[in-house]
């Protein structure tokens, strides 16, 4: 199920990144008294009375047009066209604007679901001031602080109010992905090369693909569902940050996808991009296979691949457990192959190791390489169970957590990977003091 999607809006300078600080718990967003600071959206997925949302936090929109101010204004108006709730967030010192009044009229034409917080309300007689902000037409205003956490728990509970609980797995008894990467690398084609049938547009224009489109096929006695994602979009001049997010769009496909194809042009090589656009299955941790597509347009040698292969891994270090897979979508070369990948990922993903043999592979694991000592002791694996799937994730019990030092985890996640065949699932170990 993807995550529902929560949008700070506000003209510069009123407070959102604080509010958005308080929310997740940590400082994340960029905080300073200069107005216009925060550029680019940013995402982070959060929960409240165990409902989970993704929060973004936008640059301010307003009337005046300053630098970066088309910049902005263009991602708060994507950020508003992608939530499905806003919190539209005024200043209770400075009163009510004509920015305030200019965002209120684009969300009334956007009829989403909408909050109204007036910040910077701070004490009991500045809450009076907020009674101007009604004139909005937006309901009633929420004075809040959020430098002091005033009205921040008030702010979630009305946020959840909008969020459903939590429905059946969308699709049961298949396998679903999706396909991630940055523009023109050649998703759709590679969607219709799996499929072989024309359901998806096919353009070389960056951004052709609109919206995600999910398409339910079988193959081999196996079910699947592909979710062929929006490309990170180009308007004009203007990248909306593609440096730095992905489309939520795609970040929704993560979210309903067991398996990430992550798609690199041969041609172009790899960009940094790349690594914002995979990190976000990472932060998920979704299984995730490495494709690189338009293999048939390299010159090659016998040690072509090879190399290529040696240089992915060297940029992606924290995909070493995901399997690299090279396909031409356009010849549909090796095309095919990718189901035996998808099958053996899945598998991988959604595996339950019995409990005695975790714990003879830990054990022999401490016997061959004993932990080194760090915080000033040495850890000791007791006993360990796998607590869930999708991702595997183990629950260690220890003498004391903090000497785990992470050389020794990566030691012992490297020796179950080895020893139940891991590749391309991401691995969660988690250590518990025994008492």
């Amino acid at each position: 199920m993807a995550l529902a999607v929560v949008a700070l809006i506000g003209s510069p300078n009123v407070g959102k990144s604080t509010i958005f600080n308080r929310i997740i718990g940590r400082k994340r967003s960029i905080v300073d008294d200069q107005a216009g600071i925060t550029r680019d959206r940013l995402y982070e997925t959060t929960s409240w009375l165990g409902k989970s949302f993704r929060l973004i936090d936008t640059g301010g929109i307003e009337v005046k047009n300053r630098p970066f101010q088309e910049q902005i204004r263009m991602q708060a108006e994507i950020a508003i066209e992608e939530a499905d709730i806003i919190v539209f967030i005024g200043d209770g010192k400075r009163g009510l604007t004509s920015d305030d009044r200019l965002i209120a009229n684009m969300l009334h034409k956007a009829k989403k679901k909408t909050i109204l917080a007036v910040n910077k309300i701070d004490n009991f007689d500045m809450s009076l001031s907020i009674s101007e902000f009604y004139a909005l037409g937006l309901g009633e205003p929420i004075p809040t602080s959020g430098e002091h956490g005033i009205g921040i728990g008030d702010i979630l509970d009305k946020i959840v109010s909008y969020i459903p609980d939590e429905v059946e797995q969308e699709y049961e008894n298949q396998i679903t992905f999706s396909l991630i990467g940055r523009p023109n690398v050649g998703k759709s084609s590679l969607v219709n090369a799996l499929l072989n049938q024309e359901r998806v547009i096919v353009s070389n224009i960056e951004g052709t693909t609109r919206d995600s489109v999910d398409t339910p096929f079988s193959r081999d006695g196996n079910n699947y569902v592909v979710i062929d994602t929006a490309g990170l979009k180009k308007r004009g001049k203007i990248y909306e940050s593609i440096d730095k997010y992905a489309a939520l769009r795609a970040l929704s496909a993560i979210d309903r996808s067991e398996i990430v194809l992550f798609v690199i042009d041969a041609e172009k090589g790899i960009i940094e991009q790349d690594k914002h656009v995979v990190g976000y299955a990472v932060d998920r941790k979704k299984a995730i296979i490495i494709v690189v597509n338009k293999w048939d347009t390299i010159k090659k040698d016998q040690n072509t691949q090879k190399e290529y292969e040696k240089k992915i891994r060297k940029e992606f270090q924290f995909l070493s457990y995901a399997p690299i897979i090279f396909v031409s979508a356009l010849t549909k070369s090796k095309v095919s192959n990718i189901f035996t990948y998808i099958e053996k990922v899945h598998k991988a993903y959604d595996t339950h190791i019995p409990t005695s043999l975790l714990n003879d592979v830990l054990q022999d694991a401490q016997m061959m390489n004993e932990a080194p000592e760090f915080n000033h002791g040495r850890l000791k694996i007791y006993f360990a169970n796998q607590a869930n799937s999708c991702p595997p994730t183990f629950v260690l019990f220890v003498n004391k957590p903090k000497y785990a030092h992470f050389s020794y985890m990566r030691y012992l996640e490297n020796r179950l990977r080895d020893s139940f065949n891991l590749d391309g699932t991401p691995i969660e170990i988690v250590l518990r003091e025994r008492v």
